[in-house]
């Protein structure tokens, strides 16, 4: 496929906070997390609203990364600030309630992310153990964990991944793929029956300056993949091929960055000061648009959503229909 150009970025929404993870369904409607502690809802006639959590049992205040749509219109949110973490529902009207605080008898540390499937399943990842979590952002610590919550309750059912990112199955629910972002390689696992993952194994391997940390299929079987630092767009192919899609680096902050990688020295100063002409710390893809041809891009450090169209169309996630 022919590289797409920065020049063809155009921009949706205003005034964003962290806009980490979004989401689009068919009626137009956009969806993306937002640091003041709830979820922001751009309509499709442009009008936005916020949806903040309130609860009074919460040790800190909500800091929301990964966002999942369910049926009735409230939103699965992962609570990503240090010490304890979790999943909470978010209701539109500000209610907030748990859902899993802790599995296996352990409190959940932060939380990144939280995928919803066909089954009703949620999958959920824990980037680290690690306290702080930038203690994590470095080759060798491979303390990530997936977390399975269904009918049978909630139980980790893969461990050992170096700072667990986004996941998402493919569109035959028989693999799961996860970012891991500072061991820099896509990892999947085979889906059994009962949620089992089996046969991990790495997919793809990134190098110099990649970090993934978002990802989404496309019709075709291509796996896009966001690369925060470098703000690249990644596409891999079904046999795990690559090409860069996209890019907005700034070639003396990877370098920084790279240097510190290497010495295990990685911080927030690092991630926290990624600069682009268009793009601001790449994080997520969502497909959307009447043909599921336009991406809407999530980006730590932006306050709008860069968008642009897609030379293929991206797979149906399982809110596309809700609202």
């Amino acid at each position: 496929m022919k590289p797409l150009s920065l020049a063809d970025i155009s921009f949706t929404g205003s005034d964003l906070a962290r806009p980490e993870c979004v989401l689009c369904t068919r009626a137009g409607d956009i969806f993306a997390s937002d640091s003041r502690g709830g979820v922001r809802h751009i309509l499709p006639d442009g009008e936005q609203r916020l949806y903040l959590g309130a609860s009074q049992d919460l040790d800190r205040p909500l800091f929301p990364n990964g966002v999942a749509l369910e049926r009735d219109g409230s939103f699965l949110v992962t609570q990503l600030s240090d010490g304890a973490g979790g999943v909470f529902r978010l209701g539109r009207d500000g209610t907030l309630r748990p859902v899993l605080r802790e599995v296996d008898g352990v409190v959940l540390p932060a939380t990144n992310f939280v995928l919803l499937d066909e089954a009703g399943r949620q999958w959920i990842t824990i980037s680290t153990r690690q306290v702080p979590r930038d203690l994590g952002y470095r080759a060798g610590i491979d303390d990530g964990f997936i977390v399975l919550l269904d009918h049978k309750g909630a139980r980790i059912v893969a461990d050992g991944l170096g700072f667990a990112n986004e996941v998402r199955l493919d569109p035959t629910g028989q693999f799961l793929y996860v970012n891991e972002t500072y061991s820099r390689r896509l990892t999947r696992y085979r889906v059994g029956a009962d949620g089992a993952l089996s046969r991990r194994e790495t997919f793809a391997t990134f190098g110099h300056g990649s970090y993934p940390d978002g990802l989404a299929f496309d019709v075709e079987g291509g796996i896009w993949v966001t690369s925060v630092v470098s703000n690249r767009l990644i596409r891999v192919a079904p046999d795990g091929t690559q090409d860069v899609m996209l890019e907005d680096a700034d070639e003396a902050h990877v370098a920084w960055v790279e240097e510190a990688y290497e010495r295990s020295a990685l911080g927030r100063p690092h991630m926290d000061r990624v600069g682009g002409k268009a793009l601001r710390s790449l994080s997520s893809l969502a497909f959307g648009g009447p043909d599921l041809r336009t991406a809407y891009l999530g980006v730590l450090l932006g306050d709008r959503l860069p968008t642009l169209r897609l030379p293929v169309a991206g797979v149906k996630l399982v809110h596309w229909e809700w609202r």
